[in-house]
């Protein structure tokens, strides 16, 4: 059986366990907060000892990109890339501005112990998201017709807004209702830990 070592708060977890819960996909989710021999297990699975990390019979997964591609390889319904190779690569690109320009200040305003560096990265994360407003009007899904591994890649962060001190207003409208459609999804709902259902 497929096994995932997972944090109760962590985008990169959230992400994968949105992937598995959209795709249906029977797992063993392990808390490693709640397993101290769990915790000691991944340290000898993986060499970098970091969530998530995906045990699947020999196979041993890290790296959330990593991870999330190979499970919609693995399995391949309901599919979150196109089929053909130019469509792939645009929503490769996506992604990565999407890491670049919004995950990048994230991981700063949840790691930094610099006041100065989280407000920067705040401003950077809210200026972003608001810019990039009409681009979620675009579609019901982030540019594609479909749920794709660009919203697994966003919804996590986008949920997490209010705890990184973010608020939207009236200029994000596009933004707001992509998330409250998204977040009402049942497989987005499945993929929350009771941690991060707190964070809203």
């Amino acid at each position: 059986m497929m096994a995932l070592y997972t944090s109760r708060n962590c985008l990169e977890c959230h992400r994968i366990r949105f992937v598995l819960a959209e795709k249906g996909i029977n797992v063993e989710i392990i808390q490693i907060e709640q397993d101290s021999a769990a915790a000691a297990d991944m340290a000898e699975l993986n060499p970098y000892n970091e969530t998530p990390t995906l045990v699947d019979r020999d196979l041993v997964l890290y790296g959330s990109w990593v991870v999330t591609e190979y499970l919609d390889e693995r399995y391949p319904h309901p599919p979150l890339m196109p089929v053909d190779p130019v469509s792939r690569s645009r929503l490769r690109m996506i992604m990565y501005r999407i890491f670049r320009d919004w995950l990048e200040p994230a991981h700063a305003i949840e790691n930094s112990s610099s006041k100065k560096k989280v407000e920067t990265s705040r401003k950077a994360l809210r200026e972003g998201i608001t810019s990039a407003n009409e681009m979620f009007r675009m579609s019901e899904y982030l540019l594609h017709d479909e749920l794709s591994l660009a919203d697994c890649v966003v919804l996590p962060l986008l949920w997490r807004l209010p705890s990184y001190g973010i608020r939207l207003t009236k200029t994000s409208d596009a933004v707001q209702q992509y998330m409250e459609r998204m977040f009402a999804r049942d497989s987005f709902r499945r993929s929350l830990t009771e941690t991060e259902r707190e964070l809203r």
